[in-house]
């Protein structure tokens, strides 16, 4: 039990000075530490109950085994992120936002494509992806291809939506002045509609970069070369490692929240005129 003391001791500690930081002024710096203490307070509560209450590791292993797993196994792991992210989920999420952006573009200029294809776009996007990727791995083989291909299917029709409804969304007092100005639809488009879509493409596109991965992990389950997280995943629960299993989930974890962290970013700078992005 010494081990839980020490746990909830080292948690209430950092969880009092975690208050005290976010009573001040928000800073770059501030922003960072905050969430970081936050995080590293749950690894010391799970590593203190984990060992304090004996959990088998087959259960649960605690952080410091998750480490020296993940520390000893950085090829394999490299390996599996370069399937599974970059062949696959960056792949397909490329190849699915900019079909969906050009597929929004065409549904804004034409009402039969808005009111045909938006109602089945909302079809698609509720069917179970646990029962699509069996069928994409069948269609496109086992490799990194059919991965990109359940990929896209997950993230078109989030984007679809998210950009038709930016291209909506602008103002009417405006639309009518760049007809007074004899605007043709292409400059309507590029100089009003674009920018006012720009928050909703980017809310899109961050969506997506979390779809994204879940369906390449998702994906290998169903049929995987010997590589890949969910390959890997699958395998090692399997072989009761869930050290290695937990590895994986960590690569994830980083991967997604840096390619969250990326898409933010642009946002940033590309809508920086927009009332959200101002301090």
């Amino acid at each position: 039990m010494t081990w839980v003391f020490l746990a909830l001791l080292t948690w209430i500690v950092l969880w009092l000075i975690n208050i005290q930081l976010a009573k001040i002024e928000a800073n770059r710096f501030i922003n960072l530490l905050v969430p970081a203490l936050f995080g590293f307070s749950i690894l010391i509560l799970w590593e203190g109950f984990v060992r304090g209450f004996n959990v088998s590791p087959i259960l649960l292993p605690p952080p410091s085994a998750i480490a020296v797993r993940f520390s000893g196994s950085l090829s394999i792991l490299w390996i599996d992120f370069v399937q599974t992210f970059i062949k696959g989920a960056l792949s397909g999420y490329v190849i699915g936002c900019i079909a969906a952006f050009i597929t929004a573009v065409a549904v804004d200029k034409s009402n039969f494509l808005k009111r045909g294809l938006l109602p089945v776009g909302n079809f698609v996007a509720a069917l179970p992806i646990i029962g699509m990727a069996p069928i994409l791995v069948m269609w496109f083989g086992f490799d990194w291809h059919s991965k990109a291909a359940v990929v896209v299917v997950m993230v078109f029709f989030p984007m679809l939506v998210n950009t038709v409804a930016g291209l909506n969304a602008k103002d009417n007092i405006q639309h009518d002045l760049m007809k007074t100005y004899g605007a043709s639809y292409w400059q309507n488009l590029l100089k009003l509609s674009l920018p006012a879509a720009m928050p909703f493409i980017f809310n899109g596109l961050k969506i997506c970069t979390t779809l994204a991965l879940i369906g390449a992990i998702v994906s290998e389950f169903f049929g995987s070369p010997t590589r890949g997280m969910g390959f890997r995943i699958s395998t090692e629960v399997g072989r009761l490692s869930l050290d290695m299993v937990w590895a994986e989930i960590t690569v994830a974890a980083l991967a997604g929240s840096a390619f969250y962290g990326l898409m933010a970013l642009i946002e940033k700078g590309v809508t920086f005129w927009h009332p959200s992005q101002r301090k």
